[in-house]
């Protein structure tokens, strides 16, 4: 039996005798650390939580994805979008703020049991209906609102409403409170942001997120900004959080499965985005599968010692690959450093003010925003990107309800694709000079033959489009009146499905008794399976099915050839040259 399909961690276990990548696995457990801990307290404050749950989602789940997970640098724990869908989920039915713990903890279930059955039943495909233009124009927007969303609290002003609120409605009301602005939480926030941005630009391998909220500690403290009206983190709990069963109610369960399948979905998505694209510079091979498995289980750990919903990190993902990360023991290094900060050095956090931690998460979430993907996307095909502007605009639009934004765009984006395939191309073909068969209407002035019609087909065969296809046979047929084949070039068909087959069987009948044949060329493996199971393949006869065009119609001309008792014109015919013959007069 290989153990490693089951305990994913003993591939790289054995690695860590070499000193050296245990040093460098050590360094950057401690780098990711010393931003992790205060980003996830500010994590948990978009979540809704009070910022000490924030570090109680930083080490079980952080550990277990890594164990289980593929990706050897992937840093998992709070992300900024799914605490803001997680409030968004919660606000709306908790009836207390116990309850609202306890709400957290069953998503976290809930999310979690989701991604472990896609990932033991091997349904990380399915992640594919969020496409990458829809995945750009919700990250935008999550972004903007994530960051806007802050405001209040680098004003030091109240944010009016609640978490289930419109969201514009509710950063207009904090603009309309600008002049109430706490001059000193503003200047602490600032001073955040110059720290940051300054050590970025001129230091980037320092820790200025860790240096920003170090400094302002110690300011709040010396200055008593508590005291002069600024909110702080205040008291956290010492120890680790008791182990719990979460809440589990079936009740509760159809209210929240939906954002829990969302949550799922997204965060997963963000966390298979990182993990190829730093398998890419590493050279390793992430399975998506394993990955859900290792996510899923890191969050059903996490449920148990009170953690809300987790995912994989940009940020920290890019600085424990940066720090020199080389397998997952660095993650478990991470989740050792949090630890000893519950157990030991709470009461260093009590001075943290709460503008800090909002510019923390401006700096975070602004840098995920990139417009020029929109640009891009739209570029590349002008459905995609109305699909990225459209969950642009619906995911703002219906904030906080990020999920229904981004569920509008995965809809858009698959209609989308089904408008596309309705209609595929399909080209009546011609002999081109080079003997390769091309679209007459492309190439005018092209030798066809009035007894055998090449039509190419450039889709799949399925429901969608089978009319279409129907439609534009018949009207070959009708339009080549002495037509007595039709080939279809099916080279583009990848797939026929029960409607695909019916059209066929019925088409070829059709046309038989018009004393026309339908002849194939070109079909694929998966495809001649269908014809076989169903005996399609009957009705078409095996002796009209070919391996290629001009074998097909090479065929077809042997026919006409008999027929006429003697050799026809064939302008299709591969090899051929016109002044062999001399056509015929009708």
């Amino acid at each position: 039996m290989n153990l490693s399909k089951f305990f994913p961690f003993l591939t790289w276990i054995g690695e860590l005798r070499d000193k050296e990548v245990l040093r460098a696995d050590i360094l950057a457990g401690v780098t990711v650390a010393l931003v992790l801990i205060p980003q996830s307290m500010a994590y948990a404050q978009l979540a809704g939580l009070p910022a000490y749950y924030g570090l109680y989602i930083s080490f079980m789940p952080v550990m277990i994805a890594a164990l289980w997970g593929s990706s050897r640098q992937l840093a998992t724990g709070p992300v900024a979008v799914v605490s803001i869908m997680t409030a968004t989920a919660l606000a709306p039915i908790a009836t207390s703020p116990e309850h609202y713990i306890a709400l957290a903890m069953f998503l976290a279930l809930l999310v979690g049991l989701f991604q472990l059955f896609l990932g033991v039943f091997r349904l990380g495909l399915i992640v594919n209906f969020l496409s990458h233009p829809v995945i750009v124009g919700f990250t935008n927007a999550a972004a903007l609102v994530i960051g806007l969303s802050q405001l209040s609290k680098i004003f030091g002003v109240t944010m009016p409403g609640n978490a289930s609120d419109h969201f514009l409605g509710r950063i207009w009301g904090v603009l309309e409170q600008v002049g109430d602005t706490h001059m000193l939480t503003l200047a602490m926030a600032l001073g955040a942001f110059i720290i940051m941005m300054g050590l970025k630009k001129y230091s980037p391998k320092a820790p200025g997120v860790l240096i920003a909220v170090a400094l302002s500690i110690i300011i709040s403290w010396l200055f008593g900004f508590e005291e002069k009206g600024g909110a702080v983190v205040g008291a956290i709990p010492e120890g680790l959080p008791n182990l719990q069963v979460p809440l589990f109610s079936f009740e509760l369960m159809s209210s929240l499965l939906p954002a829990a399948i969302v949550i799922s979905l997204v965060g997963f998505m963000e966390a298979i985005s990182i993990a190829k694209a730093m398998a890419a510079k590493t050279k390793d091979h992430i399975d998506p599968n394993q990955e859900l498995i290792g996510q899923g289980l890191g969050n059903i750990a996490g449920s148990f010692t009170q953690a809300y919903p987790s995912s994989g990190s940009f940020s920290r993902s890019a600085v424990n690959l940066n720090a020199g990360a080389r397998t997952g023991f660095s993650s478990v290094v991470t989740a050792i450093c949090v630890v000893i900060t519950l157990l030991f050095l709470t009461p260093l956090l009590y001075h943290l003010p709460q503008g800090v931690l909002a510019a923390v998460i401006m700096m975070a979430v602004f840098g995920l925003i990139n417009f020029k993907s929109v640009k891009h996307a739209m570029r590349a095909n002008k459905h995609d990107g109305v699909a990225s502007i459209v969950t642009f605009v619906a995911t703002i639009g219906l904030a906080p309800h990020l999920d229904q934004g981004i569920l509008i765009g995965a809809g858009l984006a698959i209609g989308l694709y089904l408008y596309r395939t309705m209609s595929p191309r399909i080209a009546l073909l011609g002999r081109y000079e080079d003997g390769t068969l091309r679209d007459i209407s492309v190439h005018v002035d092209l030798p066809v033959d009035e007894k055998v019609v090449a039509v190419r087909f450039d889709g799949s065969l399925y429901f969608a489009n089978v009319s279409y296809f129907e439609e534009a046979i018949l009207k070959a047929a009708a339009d080549h009146q002495k037509a007595k084949f039709i080939l279809v070039v099916a080279d583009g068909i990848n797939q026929l499905d029960a409607s695909g087959e019916e059209v066929l069987h019925h088409l070829s009948q059709r046309l038989h008794d018009n004393g026309v044949t339908l002849v194939f060329s070109g079909l694929k493996r998966q495809v001649l399976k269908v014809m076989i199971r169903t005996k399609l393949i009957q009705v078409i006869g095996k002796q009209n099915i070919h391996a290629t065009a001009d074998i097909a119609l090479e065929a077809i001309y042997q026919q006409l050839d008999a027929a006429a008792d003697g050799e026809v014109y064939c302008p299709l015919r591969p090899g051929f040259k016109a002044e062999n013959y001399q056509r015929a007069e009708d």
